[in-house]
């Protein structure tokens, strides 16, 4: 009897930190790391300096809160801007400017839709994102889902920058369990470049068409040619 594969909350927590992983260190070509320690928490919350969070729902219902110290949000604003080619001299440096809260919200839309990407082709299920709300705040704010949840659950996990800056992911969801029943391939990834590519390769690689004599070779055998 084959062994059922079952997929847990922090299973999920886990597709979502590699995904902001991911995202983060693309964009800003700087590495970005999450502690191996996950923390259960009781409430999920807003806290000082730049907060934005994200709700989701379909095949489960879920809140994403993303918290960033003034030092972090900086530091992953301005290597994205500089790696997007944008001039030293032109970047905000203040994490209150509406240039900061515009490029993390819209870094944590991609994050955000990555893991939905992600959950999609793994799970075989299907959930949709809200847009992203980005807040500068200097006070604690609770944050629930509205929402009903059987058995609400929520975890911390700590990121850390290039430079040791902190921020933290919260995540908060109804418990759940997916049980794969049987075996199936999962989906490739559909890259349209790639497609392009092989496609070239294929017209220059094509051997050219033999051209074909006009005159009869029959003619040519009697005339002794």
């Amino acid at each position: 009897m084959a062994k059922i594969k079952t997929i847990t909350t922090d299973d999920i927590l886990l597709v979502l930190c590699d995904s902001i992983k991911s995202v983060l260190s693309t964009a800003t070509d700087h590495p970005i790391n999450y502690s191996s320690m996950v923390q259960k928490i009781n409430k999920t919350c807003l806290k000082p300096d730049l907060g934005c969070f994200v709700l989701f729902d379909g095949g489960f219902s879920g809140l994403v809160i993303m918290n960033f110290t003034a030092k972090a949000a900086l530091e992953i604003y301005q290597n994205y801007m500089t790696h997007m080619g944008i001039p030293a001299n032109e970047l905000s440096h203040s994490h209150t400017s509406d240039d900061v809260s515009d490029v993390m919200g819209e870094l944590m839309n991609q994050m955000v839709g990555d893991f939905t990407g992600v959950i999609g082709k793994t799970l075989q299920t299907s959930i949709t994102q809200n847009q992203p709300k980005m807040l500068t705040i200097n006070k604690q704010v609770l944050l629930s889902i509205d929402t009903n949840l059987d058995r609400p659950q929520a975890r911390r996990v700590t990121f850390t920058t290039e430079k040791n800056n902190i921020f933290y992911l919260e995540l908060a969801m109804d418990k759940t369990e997916f049980i794969k029943l049987s075996t199936f391939e999962e989906t490739e990834d559909f890259d349209l470049d790639t497609l392009f590519d092989q496609q070239n390769m294929k017209i220059e690689k094509k051997p050219e068409p033999k051209t074909e004599s006009l005159v009869d070779q029959d003619l040519l055998d009697e005339l002794g040619i």
